[in-house]
């Protein structure tokens, strides 16, 4: 058998980030039966963080499956740094950040391909009578992409066999481009279901176990990214959170969702923790996929900037907060017009740093049922897109 003749799973698999180390185990677990390859646009273990061994895309798929995240507007030069360690990537970015041309050059050399959008692949890497799916892709900064990004992706997204998306933001932007996409839930809102007794494991051992014998009451999952670096966003994060401990009793899990380059700074972590009452928060030394997991499930909602631990809460009918990015401005973030297209009214969306108390309450007050409902609800809907494109995954002259 040629050996690109199972299907691909193609996305940003190659980096620590926790969205993406758990996708192709969900597209796994849907889809039983299939043998999948695992790629990315570099070589890259991560299976020491429950991620997969992960190749370089090659030519002449057979079939090929972007699977979710926010490929749509990721740029080389994005996907370049975040391939490097923490020094490398501050080293690049002090050397290429204000010369868009030699950073696109240094990034075409990294990865080594020319797309300008690397983890959008047309048809061209797929053998003849291949077939090319999109699921439940992600693009809300569409409008900062220049002219010729935006046209090498929308070519790409015109060839495909199936394409979804997993926000109203993105499938607007794209309808003004004349291709149209029908909304499906991020792969995520699967993963009570399909990982759910492995997640359990890892609540009852280690450093799950260890924040639950610690607060003993109960606490809540925080995460921020290092977008909240500068000292005003840390007050304001420490505040927050030191009045919803008190105000709840609930102690403060301080985790990271991701260790690559532009993710969660483990530095930043410290200088909370220090910004912070004594005893009313831990910090979570784990980085392995399920860890984290079992963190979020375990808790009693989280407080985060993560989307993805956004969504594992929600697939567990947990309380969830999003913090909005201190710089974000008018224009909605992934995690905002998720909750936009998905989430009840009654579950709070991305709040300011001077909200995290409110809403925190707010999400607390919102009754199971209702959380139940909604992680029900988006697992059908889940289910129903995808059995629209699997049929796609069989070999040419299978069943005829």
């Amino acid at each position: 058998m040629n050996a690109h003749a199972s299907p691909l799973l193609f996305g940003a698999f190659d980096r620590h980030n926790f969205g993406d180390l758990l996708f192709p185990h969900l597209l796994a677990a849907l889809l039983p039966g299939q043998v999948f390859g695992v790629c990315g646009l570099v070589e890259r273990d991560l299976r020491a963080f429950g991620g997969h061994q992960v190749r370089p895309l090659a030519a002449q798929a057979a079939r090929l499956i972007h699977v979710g995240g926010e490929l749509l507007t990721c740029s080389a030069w994005q996907a370049a740094v975040m391939l490097l360690d923490p020094a490398a990537a501050a080293a690049a970015i002090a050397r290429y950040a204000a010369d868009p041309a030699a950073a696109a050059t240094w990034a075409a050399r990294r990865l080594g391909t020319a797309r300008s959008m690397p983890y959008v692949v047309g048809r061209g890497a797929l053998a003849p009578g291949g077939r090319l799916i999109f699921n439940a892709v992600g693009g809300v900064a569409w409008d900062a992409l220049s002219a010729s990004q935006r046209d090498e992706v929308k070519a790409a997204l015109r060839e495909a066999d199936w394409l979804s998306v997993r926000d109203h933001v993105t499938q607007a932007a794209l309808r003004a481009e004349g291709i149209d996409a029908p909304l499906c839930p991020d792969p995520a809102v699967m993963v009570a279901e399909c990982s759910g007794e492995l997640i359990l494991q890892h609540q009852r051992r280690g450093a799950v176990q260890a924040m639950r014998e610690a607060f003993p009451q109960g606490y809540l999952a925080c995460q921020f990214s290092a977008d909240f670096a500068d000292d005003a966003s840390l007050d304001a994060l420490a505040q927050g959170l030191a009045r919803t401990a008190a105000a709840t009793g609930l102690g403060v899990a301080l985790f990271r969702a991701g260790a690559a380059p532009w993710h969660d700074d483990p530095a930043l972590y410290a200088s909370l923790l220090r910004r912070l009452p004594p005893g009313a928060a831990r910090l979570f030394p784990s980085l392995h996929l399920w860890d984290i997991c079992a963190l979020i499930a375990a808790s009693r909602g989280t407080v985060a900037s993560s989307l993805h631990t956004r969504l594992v809460a929600l697939a567990y009918g947990l309380p969830r907060v999003s913090l909005a990015l201190p710089q974000q401005g008018e224009r909605p973030g992934k995690v905002a017009a998720w909750a936009e297209t998905w989430e009840p009214e009654a579950v709070p969306r991305s709040v300011a740093l001077d909200r995290i108390e409110s809403a925190t309450m707010q999400a607390l007050a919102v009754p199971s049922d209702v959380l139940q409902d909604s992680a029900a609800q988006l697992r059908t809907r889940y289910r129903e897109s995808q059995a629209q494109w699997a049929g796609l995954l069989l070999p040419p002259g299978h069943g005829q």
